[in-house]
């Protein structure tokens, strides 16, 4: 295949895809943030996902180049943008992350370039809203001087057994030759194969439904933690017994933040709702799981009155501030829940965090972490987040203080409350 790839966009997503393909074709990374590029380019990537070594290698191999500069993007045939899609304040999705690269995109596009997008959208964003900024900055014409696909990204940050080329990728294309040509791009750097969907639309569809679906699983399984709570029963000896059962689902109750589960569902349900339905499971899954936050430090709170604590006058920690475990992405976590709820009990919180930068986790929500702790000084510990360095972590608590953990992780005899 004669291909000069762009990939638009160096995150978790961007950079582990640019990666791949610069070992077999001639790829430009391209990033607009200057210091992510000036790290990378030092073969640092601080979101963990491709190593240092590995990185120098493709680099120094002279196929694969990282730049911030529009002008290396100009003799590419393939762009792919894979830049954020968030949410806003009120839970509506974000395009302007992906307009704005559409632009860029369409400024340099030239007859027979094919763009594709892995961003997570609704169905129909794609043909919708990204073609027609794309037709018009280039002032070409879609399905006959340009054509775009859909491949929807499925990093899982902090993975490194399912890792890009190891998970089966869905792609689709806006004729029938360049689906086969974007299906024939992807299988040269994906081991496991790819699936080759009927249309972009059932690409874009399959996409924001997986997450979804994993979003509602885990919302059944936090309100039967409130509810277990409530009875007295231990939700994780319950679920134990009911997953030997060969058919039972295996989720586990807990925060769902991150870039994915935390803010798909509501792509689905603005797409939903723009054609009158109104869907109510999906909302319902995400109003119970937003509300875990607050009850973490609730039912904290509850242990630490049992205790006799006077909880106004208390010191917190949170162990743990990214999204998910042995991870340094906080994008859209929802331990900050758990800070602020217990910021409005007038206690003293402070989060430790050996995975997040501590500059940006300030820059982003103002919060100060740690890098270095002493439990024994605090009333209140929560193990928000299960990083190896808790896990077989000595708790050595002040007397009467609580640990409360999220993840399940720790001795039953040491701990004071969890899900």
């Amino acid at each position: 295949m004669n291909c000069k790839i762009g990939v638009i966009g160096l995150g978790y997503v961007g950079l582990p895809l640019a990666f791949e393909f610069g070992k077999k074709f001639s790829t430009v990374g391209f990033d607009i943030n200057q210091s992510r590029i000036s790290e990378l380019n030092n073969f640092i990537d601080k979101t963990q996902e491709v190593d240092s070594e590995s990185l120098k290698e493709v680099i120094s191999a002279g196929k694969f180049l990282i730049s911030n500069k529009d002008s290396d993007l100009h003799d590419c045939n393939v762009y792919i943008i894979t830049v954020p899609t968030p949410i806003d304040k009120n839970n509506r999705p974000v395009l302007t992350p992906l307009l704005s690269a559409s632009k860029t995109v369409g400024k340099m596009l030239k007859k027979g370039d094919v763009v594709i997008y892995e961003s997570t959208v609704y169905p129909g964003v794609t043909e919708d809203e990204c073609v027609p900024v794309l037709s018009e900055y280039s002032n070409l014409i879609f399905n006959k001087d340009f054509f775009v696909g859909y491949s929807p990204e499925r990093i899982n940050p902090g993975d490194k057994k399912h890792t890009l080329t190891k998970i089966v990728k869905v792609t689709s294309g806006s004729t029938p030759e360049i689906a086969d040509f974007i299906d024939k791009l992807y299988n040269s750097i994906i081991s496991v194969g790819t699936h080759k969907a009927s249309s972009i639309k059932v690409a874009e569809a399959a996409k924001v439904i997986e997450n979804s679906q994993r979003d509602i699983n885990i919302a059944f399984v936090n309100e039967l933690s409130k509810i277990f709570s409530k009875l007295s029963i231990n939700t994780t000896e319950v679920l134990q017994a009911a997953s030997t059962k060969w058919n039972f689902l295996d989720f586990k109750p807990g925060l769902v933040g991150g870039h994915c589960i935390g803010v798909d569902p509501f792509y689905l349900a603005q797409k939903a709702q723009e054609v009158g339905y109104h869907p109510e499971i999906i909302l319902a899954g995400r109003r119970i799981n937003d509300s875990m936050g607050k009850h973490v430090a609730t039912e904290a709170i509850k242990l630490m009155i049992k205790k006799n604590q006077n909880v106004s006058s208390s010191r917190a920690l949170i162990l743990g501030f990214s999204f998910k475990e042995n991870c340094p992405d906080f994008r859209n976590t929802k331990v900050i829940d758990i800070y602020n709820e217990l910021l409005e009990y007038n206690m003293s919180v402070d989060v430790y965090d050996p995975w997040v930068s501590a500059s940006e986790v300030e820059l982003e929500y103002g919060v100060k972490t740690l890098n270095k702790v002493e439990m024994n000084n605090y009333n209140l510990v929560i193990l928000a987040v299960a990083h190896k360095e808790f896990v077989d972590c000595k708790f050595d608590l002040a007397k009467n203080s609580v640990l409360f953990d999220v993840k399940g992780i720790l001795e039953k005899s040491i701990v004071d409350g969890k899900l």
